[in-house]
């Protein structure tokens, strides 16, 4: 049975699954797909831990399918929003075509999340980025352009990896990970240069502040069913390629994703867009996760992959919600909606959820996640830099980017369902799009309670949910030095007042944000920068071209003058007269006597030299 779980990996699978049903009746092709993803998520959750398909490829040692904690964590996660994404495709008339680009977008981040090496991730990594800008571009029309974006930023950052890659080798002599069989002593990318190119090249796949900007413009172009899918892969496996790249953390790192959870909240607060609020929102969620990662140690990483797991629920959960409002009203403008939650119960209950999981509100799975993280950034960093009461920089950032959420989210759900009346009636979820929602809805109530130390952690077995599947057990003193408690009296109170604090935060804010036309990020600035260098260069290089061009034209035809007319030159020159012109006439023996001459000369310069 092992050998048939590891004779081949499941990204290849859910490639051919993909060419399948593009090729299938819509029906048909869906089902399929439904059914692959399931047997894939069943496939993950059995298959042993170890390093399969060691082989080589361009010469060098290679591990196609490789199965520890953190693979095993990325791939149940990505199987089971498969399902459910490929369900709600079919519910809201997604052509087959778009679902195949969409599985294929699956299995290549499979292949990335499963690779042994170096080589293989990249070679996955690269792919993905091919198969998901086919899947923006899908669409046509504005996701067209807003794909071209994607896969230039992509292009550029998965160069700059190979480069970190490369030189890693150089150093390491194996493009293999430290955990397999055979790799290196050291994990991760060589430090140096190596390392800071690795942290760019991935830092464009999360969402680095100023490197982001591809993430709001480019997922709320495409059909609301393509949101689902691209709000889910690329930033999480790039989550999962700087562990890789920085197994012991980085400080840098770490403050880089407590910037992150703070700008993207902030810049999602002034958005009217449904799904470019959620964009923001993805790289401030991102940002916790990136923080754990470069915290390091045994709690901030499993944090930052639990986060991973939760997050991927709720913000698909959250993209549907949306989706289903834009595929009911055909409207992406909160400040053109409201009353909804009258006319779509199933939807706003779904929203409810969704929003309290990603603000960290206690009984949802977001509290638990980013309660593993805060927590681990108040022990690693308590003598950071500017103190405030026991709090620290990194928590500080962390705090505030949730206050931000709560904010951006009652904002969302005030203006999108409960505040005024819609008019006319608006149908709710289509009962595809309800089995998905309310199925990603109640995983987020189950994954916030079922944990330890929760009210209903007595009647659970034991290792049942999140816990269970994070690659440390961060509830045993002999694993990690702080053991971590999610239901003590002091998160409970920090993710109410975290609460209270949104909620007051938004009825100060609400009446200036109203007043708010399209707030410009920093894009506007390197865009115009590249447009108008960019402009300059190409002016710069075609005027020179045309200057020399005019130089040596005049030229031509100046000596074609004094070959054609040679005593008409001569009397401009000053030499002879009318009445006397000079005398420029040669015989042919002259002539070749001073041709040759010439010749000469040159050949002898040429041997000299």
């Amino acid at each position: 049975m092992a050998t048939a779980l590891t004779a081949v990996p499941p990204g290849v699978v859910l490639l051919a699954v993909a060419v399948l049903v593009a090729l299938l009746p819509r029906r048909a092709g869906h089902a399929l797909g439904i059914a692959a993803s399931a047997v894939t998520l069943a496939w993950v959750w059995t298959v042993p831990a170890g390093a399969y398909l060691q082989t080589e490829f361009l010469g060098f040692e290679t591990v196609l399918f490789n199965v520890d904690q953190f693979s095993r964590l990325m791939g149940l996660i990505f199987a089971l929003i498969g399902v459910v994404a490929v369900l709600y495709s079919y519910a809201s008339e997604a052509e087959s075509l778009q679902t195949a680009f969409a599985l294929s977008y699956v299995a290549t981040s499979f292949g990335a999340v499963f690779a042994g090496d170096w080589l293989t991730l990249i070679f996955f990594w690269e792919l993905m980025a091919v198969t998901s800008t086919l899947l923006v571009w899908h669409y046509r029309g504005k996701a067209v352009r807003a794909g071209y974006r994607y896969a230039i930023f992509h292009g550029i950052g998965g160069t700059l990896l190979m480069a970190a890659i490369l030189q890693t080798y150089v150093t390491k002599g194996t493009f293999l990970f430290a955990s397999v069989p055979g790799g290196p002593e050291v994990a991760g990318i060589a430090a140096g240069l190596p390392a800071a190119l690795a942290a760019i090249g991935i830092g464009v796949n999360v969402g680095f502040i100023g490197l982001h900007t591809w993430l709001p413009d480019t997922y709320p172009r495409p059909h609301i069913a393509a949101s689902v899918f691209l709000c889910v892969f690329t930033t999480k496996t790039g989550v999962y390629g700087m562990y890789r790249a920085f197994p012991e953390g980085h400080l840098a790192i770490a403050y880089m994703g407590g910037g992150m959870a703070v700008f993207g909240a902030t810049f999602a607060l002034f958005q009217n867009d449904m799904r470019r609020l959620l964009s923001y929102h993805i790289q401030s969620q991102v940002g916790y996760m990136i923080a754990g990662v470069g915290i390091g140690g045994a709690l901030a990483q499993s944090g930052a992959f639990a986060h991973v797991f939760n997050h991927i629920l709720y913000k698909g959960l959250l993209f549907m919600t949306a989706g289903v409002v834009v595929y009911r009203t055909g409207e992406e403008d909160l400040k053109k909606l409201g009353g909804l939650a009258r006319e779509m119960p199933i939807t706003a209950g779904a929203f409810t959820v969704a929003a309290l999981s990603i603000a960290g509100f206690p009984g949802f799975n977001g509290f638990v996640s980013k309660g593993i993280i805060i927590s681990a950034s108040h022990y690693a960093f308590s003598a950071g830099p500017f103190p405030i009461g026991e709090f620290h920089t990194l928590e500080w950032l962390l705090l505030l980017g949730g206050i931000g959420t709560f904010m951006s989210f009652i904002k969302f759900g005030y203006y999108a369902f409960f505040h005024g009346t819609h008019d006319g009636s608006v149908a709710d979820a289509n009962p595809g799009q309800s089995v998905a929602m309310l199925a990603v809805a109640g995983l987020c109530v189950f994954y916030g309670i079922a944990v330890p130390t929760s009210p209903l952690a007595a009647l659970l077995p034991a290792n049942t949910g999140l816990f269970g599947l994070l690659p440390f057990d961060v509830t045993s003193d002999a694993v990690v030095a702080h053991v971590y408690k999610t239901y003590t009296v002091g998160h409970i109170v920090e993710g109410v007042v975290l609460a209270a604090a949104g909620l007051i935060g938004f009825r100060l804010t609400k009446k200036p944000l109203s007043k708010l036309g399209r707030v410009p990020d920093i894009d506007a600035i390197y865009n115009r920068a590249v447009f108008y260098g960019g402009r300059g260069i190409i002016v710069g290089v075609t005027e020179g071209y045309a200057a020399v061009d005019r130089a040596v034209m005049g030229t031509i035809a100046r000596a074609k003058a004094v070959g054609s007319d040679p005593q008409a030159t001569a009397r401009r020159l000053g030499v002879g007269s009318d009445e006397q012109p000079p005398i420029l006439r040669s015989g042919i023996g002259r002539s070749v006597f001073v041709l040759l001459a010439v010749v000469s000369l040159a050949v002898a310069i040429l041997l000299i030299g």
